[in-house]
Parts: structure tokens; C-alpha cells; sequence
């Protein structure tokens, strides 16, 4: 499949959390079923939730969610740059998979011409071997002191030479300025390329909202191409804030004992993606603990995995964590840490070379005996095995790693998880902390069911992490064929209506 023969559109947003991914997702799975090859492709993202492609590289995790949706395995050329906040003012940058180093602000502009000829090189691969070719804007196109140089969204529609749809979220309120005032802030040649709008999350009975998209479009000259439900209890992996709410799959049965979990919210939490089987679980009822707050009572800790180890070592101390832990342990509570969270379950971190950071050597919780050393070379991979709890019968697990540091100490002669060519997974001898390495632990559903007996729920309902997953994409799929007119974006994406005619013959867009 040539380049001549590839098309390519661009989703973009008025704001962060618009719903550019989740459209992005739905697109790509309402392609598939029509029989067309789609790829995702976000050229920058700045997120601290990331997964492990085919290749052995490193991009955001909703481009991951999106590859699902079309289809595919991820891979790093759907994602070719991705910043991963470290402090407030520095990030890790990834380019196609890989950490190249860490940048400030005024660094990473200067490097931006490298960043844009990866960009491109990853897009005209894609290009080789999909018809279409979805793109995720980031952020706003609208950011004035973004705009120079911009890599992430306008700047790449008009390198690449393809139409945008604006998305806006009409529950946050102020909709239509927000899409009247994104369009009036773009250049004129960036305007021409819009092609239309999409209102997200709308509440109630679309026909009270009809006057205001004909004025939008009389102002603008550009259509609303659908008005998209609120889906209430959607669940699509987020691309990088932490969700506090909780979707609950069925409601709790008084017979059933329900589990509480807690989970402290670090400075630099990443792949919060691991809790939400739990978030999910209908036994299972997870609070996360913010600045400020004690941990409560609860039946599970778990550690998250974090950005910078030491950093949020010491943020953990600071906000009296470790104290209430303690005091969760010594009444008998469970304890859990993944990734960084599992290196602060050892003795010490130690930072000889400012990988994460300053230089340096941190004193860790001392609840496990094992130490960690950060070094350079990061290790990302995708693993599966199994998991034998004490006490159970070994289970499937998968999952993958995405971490700097090496751990050693005399507690992982005792690992619960063989892999294919190693071995993860500690517990302390009184069987209350357990440790890991492995994103995506509770996503087998033999897995988590281990898990949460280990905390102290001997039975609980069986779920399918993937198999909820797949729904949510299926269900943000049939809202696009219901509410969008799906037979203007096929055109937009070269796709004739002799191809397709049931998808042309469609009357769903509600401006119309």
C-alpha cells in the first residue's frame, strides 16, 4: 500500500481531555469493521502512561488503545515522541521508542527539528502499509506561546498536508466559544484545513441544542459533523490523568464482602492503567489517597509505580505515608508495590549517575531486603509467565516492564513469578508485602483473582480486563455510527460512497 494511496485525518481539541483519543479509538475501530487498514498516529505525546510496543520501544499508552481498537499490535512508529514529565520544568523524550535524554523546555524546543523529521519519517512508514491514518492532535492548536515550532498539532497537519475535525467536551460548559475561539486564534491557511467540529459528552435531548450548532456553522462556515452522547460508565484506558472516580460494573451484593484498597497518588505516578481492573471489579472498592490526605483504613496498599523513584520516595515520607503504612501492617493490612512503588519496598535506591534526578542515595521503606540501583539503560519489555501465591495454585500472568533500575538483595530468592527467561515477584516472609515489576498484573483474570484473595477476598466475581476493554471500544464505535456522519469523514479519508453506500445513505449528522 503506497503513500499515493494513503489518506490521512487529523483529530484535534479544544482542550486537553476533549475526547481525542477516545474519537480517535472509536474511528479506528469503526473502520476495521468496515474492512479498511487504519493506523493510529499521535506525533508528540506528553504522558506518563506508556506501554511496550512489538519493537521493544516505549509510546503512550493510548495510542496502545487505539492500535487495539484497529487491530494491530503498537508499535513506535504510532507514537514517535513521547515526553515524560520528570519535574516540573524537565521531561524524559523518547523518539521513536527510545529515551534520547532529559530536556528542559528551552532544550527540547531546540531539538524540535530533529523531533519533526522522526515525526515525519514514522508517518511516511505508516504510510507504506495502512490506507488511513488517523492523528491525535495534543492539547489545543489554540496555545499562542505553543504555537512556534509546533510538532503536535497544526504544525503537523500542515507538514502533512490533511484535514482536522476540532472535538470540544460540551459537560465542562462554554462549548461554542471554545470552538469559535480555537478556529479565530488559527492562521487562515490553518482554518481552510478544518472541515468540521464535533461536540463530545452532550447530556440530554439534542434538538435544544440545534439553534446553537446552526449558529456555529453560519459563523463559521464549517459543519458539526455529530453531537456525541455522555456515555455513561465508559471505560477507555485515560491518556494520562488520574481518573478518582470509580465505574462499577454491577452493584455490590450485600452478601458479598467488598475489598478496600488504597492507593497514594505520587508526584510522578505513572501507568495509573494498572488499577483500572480494579476500579472495575465489582468487589473491589479503590480509593485514591491525594496530597494531604492519610491513607484509611483499608484491606490493600498499593504503591504505584512513578517517573522518579527518589523523588516520590521522599514525597511519600513528607506526606506521612510511610507512617500510616507501618500502622496499616502492624493491623494486619496488606501491602503491595509495583515498579518504583516496588522499589521503595527495599533498603535503599541509589542514583549514582542522576538517571531520575540528583545524584544520590535515598534510604527506602526497609520492608523488603533487596536494594536498587538506577543505571542508564532502561529495561522494556513484555513478559508472560506464571504467578504462584503462597498458599494457591499457579495462575497465567502478563504484563510488561518499563523501568530504569536493577534490584538485587537475598528477598528475591524467592520469586513468585517465573517468566520466560527470568524470574519477578517477592513477598516478605510473614506474607503482607508483595512486589513487582510487572504494568498490567491484574489484567489476566486468573491474575487478579490470585491477588485479591492473597489481600483477603476468598471469592470474588471473575473479570475479564481485555474483554472490558474490547466493549468499551465496541460501544464508543456504535455512538460514532449513531451520531456522527461517518459518511463526511469516510470522504474526508478518500473513502467513495460506491465502496460504502449503507455508510452515505446514513442521516445521523444532528445539525442537519
Amino acid at each position: 500500500m503506497g503513500s499515493n494511496s494513503t489518506h490521512t485525518l487529523m483529530v484535534q481539541g479544544t482542550t486537553s481531555d476533549a475526547g481525542k483519543s477516545a474519537l480517535v479509538a472509536g474511528l479506528c475501530r469503526v473502520f476495521r469493521r468496515y474492512g479498511i487498514s487504519v493506523a493510529p498516529f499521535k506525533p508528540q505525546n506528553m504522558a506518563l502512561n506508556s506501554a511496550v510496543t512489538e519493537d521493544g520501544g516505549e509510546i503512550g499508552r493510548a495510542q496502545a488503545l487505539q492500535a487495539a481498537a484497529a487491530g494491530l499490535e503498537p508499535h513506535t512508529d504510532m507514537n514517535p515522541v513521547l515526553l515524560k514529565p520528570n519535574s516540573d520544568i524537565g521531561a524524559q523524550v523518547i523518539v521513536n521508542g527510545k529515551a534520547v535524554g532529559e530536556m528542559n523546555a528551552a532544550e527540547y524546543h531546540a531539538y524540535k527539528p530533529k523531533v519533526m523529521a522522526a515525526i515525519m519519517r514514522s508517518w511516511h512508514r505508516l504510510q507504506n502499509h495502512y490506507q488511513i491514518i488517523l492523528v491525535e492532535g495534543a492539547g489545543s492548536p489554540a496555545e499562542i506561546n505553543l504555537r512556534e515550532g509546533d510538532v503536535a498539532n497544526m504544525g503537523f497537519a500542515e507538514a502533512a498536508d490533511c484535514p482536522v475535525i476540532i472535538i470540544a467536551d460540551i459537560d465542562k460548559g462554554g462549548v461554542f466559544a471554545h470552538l469559535y475561539g480555537t478556529l479565530a486564534l488559527l492562521s487562515e491557511s490553518e482554518q481552510e484545513r478544518v472541515k468540521g467540529f464535533v461536540i463530545n459528552r452532550f447530556r440530554g435531548d439534542v434538538k435544544l441544542l440545534e439553534p446553537g450548532l446552526h449558529w456555529l456553522e453560519d459563523k463559521t462556515g464549517k459543519p458539526v459533523l455529530g453531537v456525541l452522547p455522555y456515555l455513561h460508565g465508559l471505560h477507555l484506558e485515560a491518556e494520562d490523568a488520574v481518573i478518582s472516580h470509580q465505574y462499577i460494573v454491577q452493584q455490590h451484593e450485600e452478601q458479598k464482602r467488598v475489598l478496600k484498597v488504597a492507593v497514594p497518588i505520587l508526584t510522578r505516578t505513572s501507568n495509573h492503567t494498572d488499577f483500572d481492573s480494579l476500579r472495575l471489579h465489582p468487589e473491589v472498592d479503590i480509593h485514591f489517597v491525594g496530597k494531604g490526605q492519610s491513607i484509611p483504613d483499608c484491606d490493600l496498599v498499593i504503591i504505584p509505580g512513578t517517573k522518579n523513584t527518589r523523588t516520590d520516595l521522599a514525597f511519600l515520607k513528607e506526606s506521612g505515608w510511610d507512617q500510616d503504612i507501618l500502622r496499616h501492617l502492624r493491623y494486619g493490612g496488606k501491602l503491595m508495590g509495583i515498579c518504583g512503588g516496588y522499589q521503595m519496598l527495599g533498603k535503599a535506591v541509589h542514583d549514582p549517575d542522576g538517571i531520575e534526578g540528583a545524584a544520590g542515595s535515598s534510604d527506602a521503606l526497609g520492608l523488603l531486603d533487596l536494594e536498587t540501583t538506577m543505571i542508564r539503560q532502561k529495561t522494556l519489555t513484555r513478559v508472560s509467565g506464571t504467578m504462584q501465591l503462597p498458599g494457591q495454585e499457579p495462575v497465567p500472568v502478563t504484563g510488561y516492564e518499563i523501568h530504569a533500575g536493577v534490584t538485587t538483595g537475598e528477598a528475591l530468592e524467592k520469586s513468585l513469578i517465573q517468566l520466560d527467561q527470568k524470574v519477578d515477584g517477592v513477598m516478605s516472609d510473614d506474607g503482607q508485602i508483595f512486589g513487582t515489576y510487572l504494568h498490567g498484573v491484574f489484567e489476566q483474570p486468573d491474575a487478579i483473582t490470585a491477588i485479591l484473595k492473597w489481600a483477603g477476598l476468598q471469592e470474588s466475581s471473575r473479570i475479564d480486563y481485555h474483554l472490558l476493554r474490547e466493549e468499551g471500544i465496541n460501544r464508543m464505535a456504535d455512538a460514532l455510527e449513531e451520531n456522527l456522519d461517518i459518511g463526511k469523514v469516510f470522504a474526508l479519508c478518500g473513502v467513495q460512497q460506491r465502496c460504502f453506500p449503507r455508510v452515505f445513505s446514513k442521516k445521523v449528522a444532528p445539525a442537519d
